[in-house]
């Protein structure tokens, strides 16, 4: 039981990386826009978030240096593609292989930095539970936070006058303009709100989840939780559990190597991508239930002139 307390609590960590990730590429695509850049983003936002961390000691100040390093990348990519027009597809594959290989020529003299010893978190009374206690209550705050911001992005699309004009621009961005919103600039936002988002969630994993900087950290994440909005069907609190669910097929390699599970590495190293894969194949085979919830002008240009 206490193995099983111990893989809960793992999976809920690993899982709030692929949530905040997809969470913010959520709000990019019900915007009407996809970002293929996320792994980039989020390699800078980690190297970023290390090093403000390095010079500052403050894991806050981390998160806060990710999230505005997310957000101008996003701007960057969101001018290139609302304003100029280029392909989406195209400019967030060259966001990715920029942010892989640029974090990984500034990053150098940080590769042997070390972090200041972080704090314990533990909600008090819930964590001395049996069980329970280790596996829902002795987590970083940023764990709940992601939660929090399920709900909120729940409430924001559904129940909110500024989530209804999003999801319209998504959805139909030739009607939205002709009632006169400023779609362009709408998706500029929803694009850095996203790109924010993404550099969080690099951050973490730099300060918080694996503290330390080495190159390509990111190490497929970005991607996943890309894979995540489909297999979501762009809805936030599927994505949340999505999250969750590959987060459990990461930890699981590493309690069946501790539990002496003879099964090559290798195979085990591959599991949260072949479980990406093969999600996404089951999902394909209904690709009414995707379209049904798909937002409808996603990936495409906009003219207002036209």
């Amino acid at each position: 039981m206490e193995s099983i307390a111990l893989l809960i609590g793992s999976s809920l960590n690993a899982g709030t990386v692929l949530a905040i990730a997809a969470l913010g590429l959520l709000i990019n695509e019900k915007a009407g826009v996809v970002n293929l850049g996320a792994e980039g983003i989020m390699l800078c936002a980690a190297l970023a978030g290390f090093a403000a961390v390095v010079h500052t000691g403050n894991t806050w100040v981390g998160f806060a240096a990710g999230m505005a390093a997310g957000a101008v990348l996003a701007a960057v990519f969101g001018v290139l593609v609302i304003w100029l027009n280029t392909n989406q597809y195209a400019t967030g594959l060259a966001l990715s292989l920029f942010g892989g290989g640029f974090s990984a020529f500034v990053g150098v003299e940080y590769v042997k930095a070390k972090l200041p010893e972080q704090a314990t978190y533990a909600i008090p009374w819930l964590a001395d539970l049996p069980l329970a206690g280790s596996a829902l209550f002795r987590h970083h705050p940023m764990v709940y936070i992601a939660v929090a911001l399920t709900l909120g992005l729940m409430f924001f699309f559904y129940r909110t006058r500024a989530g209804l004009i999003v999801r319209s621009v998504g959805e139909s961005p030739e009607s939205a303009h002709a009632l006169g919103y400023r779609v362009r600039l709408i998706r500029l936002w929803a694009v850095m709100a996203g790109g924010a988002l993404c550099g969080l969630a690099g951050a973490y994993v730099s300060t918080v989840y694996t503290p330390l900087w080495v190159e390509g950290m990111i190490a497929g994440k970005g991607w996943i939780a890309l894979a995540l909005t489909t297999f979501a069907t762009w809805r936030p609190a599927r994505v949340l559990m999505g999250a969750y669910l590959f987060g459990g097929v990461t930890m699981l390699q590493f309690h069946l190597q501790s539990a002496g599970v003879n099964v090559a590495s290798q195979f085990l190293t591959m599991m949260p991508y072949v479980a990406t894969i093969v999600v996404l194949v089951l999902i394909s085979r209904n690709p009414t239930w995707i379209r049904v919830n798909m937002p409808s002008s996603i990936g495409k240009p906009f003219y207002p002139g036209a």
